[in-house]
């Protein structure tokens, strides 16, 4: 696509109707039943429903929800931030409705971060139907996008807001407001200069073609320019395949590199159909080649299922979420099964249950002695039954808080098993009592379950129920221990229940002698936050030969009522495998284990360091210079600029963001760093830093990067702006974009940082090397 072609497309949005007819995708009768409006059924948990009209807007990209066809009020939910479509009875809301609205007339809207679903209940299956259909299109479209009509889109809709008499021209007057809506601050004859540049016919006005060259002014990348202009012979303005294959190696430090490989990518990406015959890149060519999904930050070999998955469970970091059923705090907040199928459509693979008496014989979840409301255990497990396997085949563990009478418990065992059927693993592998865990690999598919247990695997205990320690899991039992409030008690256990354990048993952690001693790796201890971090300090390198045979849990403090969040840092320097997080507060603890589980194709297994594996192992994670792992590495980042980067929500109107740039470290204790480039005075549309920061890791096996931008501000706190972070193992060298996240996880593009980052072992540094150019 030329420049021209890319100006053109931004003047017509990326999702308008000609733009889907190129794309071979007609508009349909579907979609223009949405545009004329139909009238929904907006429900809501505690019972409330109103009718709305629904309406997709005529560019395809918002829907409009309004009380009335003759009222200003509505609700705008653009496309884009649409996650999921549920059919049916799938939320809690539609289950209280189920009785007088089919579930072929009722679907829910799911949305990322703090953005609550939508319920809504059709006149008819068939105009469910029709949306249903519909958005799923619009959607599809949306997540195909590359990132050039992700900019396309973003453009046209700054342009749209600017053009106040939506005549589809641009005053002069509409031109600033198109800047300062882009993020960007610059002088009245910066503006004015630009118009009149854009401006071929002198009539004062930019028409749909003028505009087109405004569109090729504001998004020309002088830093790809510059960095192009490079790798050219001598007096031509194309780069050749000899020169882009001597880019790729000494820039990109591809490892495989030839002149055939060269030419194939330039002519997957080159534009021109003229530079294309002659085997040859242009300036657009290049660009488009630096912003395609081989140039990001994150290796995107690593995004795929490449590791090996047939270890024992015990040698996986498993992604985990605590007190998974709160969708906010844990006093007051509400409890939801979407909570759950957020968690398991994340990759996460081990989610908790606290389960209590509840009515009619019914079992419910929630967080005990608190306001938080109260969801049915029977539709929580419906859910993980639905959802489990979605994001990935690899198994779910179910953490059980039990906190229910006998009779309540034999109620779970039956809900457990008639619910999920085959997927429940009831019996160990083989009929055989293991000395090592099973595989990720032979338990795909697989639910297991964790809790206390009538005695062992190679029991065979013919009671109907038993006694067992009934230390609370989900408080800080050692703290409160320790001040005297608490006695450790004993708590009966239906057998029906316990038969579902199998390789993971709870039992009451007494060191890690005793621990060797027993052997068992299907018993498995959980850690309050300070305990692990103490065990960690204290005990390291025992805590890491612990884990390489057994699973170990780590949960928050039971005094972080907000729902925050631990360093899971800490807990993953020791081997520790489910390190549970409160999934539903955001923050740099959920940037983080984002970054972790984003590799190995998304599916909440990454396997340890190969030193983690044995329990013979001499690493000790404050320590590590002594061991194995030390394997010290210089990491050098130049941030060279940034492309479209959002203003902080909450800003007032018109104010423009000084962007600063802060890279993060984490590992081991030595590794911990972090250093921040100069701030950019009013520009997020484009600032341009071309700074270098270094960092010297000792451990790179375990280490995290994180990449953040923030809104500088030298009175207050800086306000947050978007972040990427990534295992440092993960990390691609050469000039990569780095796409950035709000913090929800959710894709702030087409916001991106543009850097260049080298790795080198520090025994083959030498003394005043120059690893990057200038």
């Amino acid at each position: 696509m030329s420049s021209d072609e890319q100006g053109e497309r931004a003047t017509q949005g990326a999702t308008s109707e000609s733009d889907m007819k190129q794309q071979g995708s007609p508009i349909d009768d579907n979609l223009r039943v949405m545009r004329a409006g139909t009238v929904m059924q907006k429900v809501k948990v505690n019972g409330w429903k109103k009718e709305r009209n629904m309406m997709l807007q005529q560019d395809l990209s918002t829907i409009r929800l309004q009380s009335n066809r003759f009222t200003k009020s509505e609700t705008i939910y653009p496309i884009q931030e649409i996650e999921a479509i549920r059919e049916g009875h799938q939320s809690t809301a539609l289950r209280k409705v189920a009785a007088e609205h089919p579930a072929e007339r009722c679907f829910t809207l799911a949305f990322g971060g703090s953005r609550k679903n939508l319920d809504l209940v059709a006149s008819s299956s068939r105009e469910a139907q029709i949306w249903v259909c519909g958005l799923k299109k619009l959607m599809d479209k949306y997540q195909n996008q590359n990132h050039q009509e992700r900019l396309d889109q973003w453009i046209y809709e700054m342009a749209h807001k600017a053009d106040k008499d939506k005549n589809g021209k641009m005053t002069l007057k509409e031109v600033k407001s198109l800047l300062k809506l882009m993020n960007t601050s610059v002088s009245d004859e910066y503006v004015e200069k630009l118009f009149q540049s854009s401006d071929t016919s002198n009539s004062g006005i930019l028409e749909e073609e003028e505009f087109v060259i405004l569109y090729k002014k504001l998004t020309e990348r002088q830093d790809v320019h510059k960095l192009f202009r490079r790798f050219l012979s001598k007096d031509e303005n194309i780069m050749s395949p000899q020169n882009f294959e001597r880019f790729l190696h000494d820039e990109q430090h591809e490892t495989s590199t030839s002149v055939d490989i060269a030419s194939s990518l330039m002519r997957r990406y080159e534009p021109s159909a003229a530079a294309k015959a002659k085997c040859s890149f242009t300036v657009d060519g290049f660009l488009m080649y630096l912003l395609s999904e081989e140039c990001r930050v994150f290796d995107p070999s690593m995004e795929n299922l490449c590791q090996d998955m047939r270890r024992p469970l015990a040698h996986y970091f498993i992604s985990s979420s605590h007190n998974t059923y709160l969708m906010e705090d844990q006093l007051y907040g509400p409890s939801s099964t979407e909570a759950y199928i957020r968690a398991l459509q994340n990759g996460c693979r081990c989610v908790e249950l606290d389960c209590w008496d509840g009515p009619d014989g019914e079992p419910v979840i929630y967080h005990g002695y608190t306001m938080t409301s109260k969801i049915l255990f029977r539709d929580v497990i419906k859910a993980v039954n639905q959802y489990a396997f979605e994001a990935s085949k690899y198994p779910v563990i179910l953490s059980i808080e039990n906190h229910c009478s006998l009779e309540q418990q034999q109620a779970m065992a039956l809900h457990m098993r008639s619910i999920l059927g085959e997927k429940l693993f009831t019996a160990p592998l083989g009929g055989k009592v293991p000395t090592q865990l099973p595989s990720p690999e032979e338990l795909k598919g697989r639910i297991l379950l964790k809790g206390k247990k009538l005695g062992g695997l190679e029991d065979s205990a013919e009671r109907e129920e038993g006694e067992v320690s009934s230390e609370d899991e989900a408080a800080d039992m050692d703290e409160v221990k320790e001040k005297g409030q608490v006695k450790k008690s004993n708590q009966k256990l239906h057998k029906d229940l316990s038969d579902l354990i199998i390789y993971c048993k709870s039992v009451h952690f007494n060191g890690f002698a005793q621990a060797a001693e027993r052997s068992k790796c299907c018993e498995m201890s959980s850690f309050v936050e300070s305990k692990a971090q103490k065990l960690c300090s204290e005990s390291g390198k025992e805590f890491v030969r612990y884990n390489a045979l057994q699973l170990s849990r780590i949960y928050p403090a039971g005094l972080r009522t907000d729902s925050s969040n631990y360093n899971p840092q800490n807990m993953w320097n020791a081997g520790c495998q489910i390190v549970a997080l409160n999934f539903q507060t955001p923050g740099r603890e959920m940037d983080l284990n984002g970054g972790r589980f984003r590799q190995n194709g998304g599916c909440g297994y990454v396997l340890k360091p190969t030193y983690m594996h044995r329990m013979e192992s001499n690493f000790h994670p404050e320590d590590p210079c002594s061991g194995e792992a030390f394997d010290p590495m210089k990491l050098t980042i130049k941030i060279v600029s940034g492309q479209q980067l959002p203003k902080c929500k909450g800003n007032k109107k018109g104010s423009i963001i000084d962007p600063q740039v802060t890279v993060e470290v984490f590992g081991v204790p030595e590794d911990n760093q972090e250093k921040q480039t100069s701030f950019i005075e009013n520009n997020g549309f484009n600032p341009f830093w071309n700074e270098i920061l270094e960092f010297n890791v000792k451990v790179p096996s375990l280490a995290m990067v994180r990449f953040l931008v923030e809104d500088y501000d030298k009175h207050f706190n800086n306000d947050f702006i978007g972040q990427y972070s990534l295992p440092l193992t993960a990390l691609k060298q050469g000039y990569r974009h780095v796409p950035l996240l709000a913090k929800d996880g959710n894709s702030l593009a087409p916001a991106f940082l543009f850097v260049c980052t080298t790795l080198v072992k520090k025994s083959s540094a030498q003394p005043g090397d120059q690893t990057m150019q200038n």
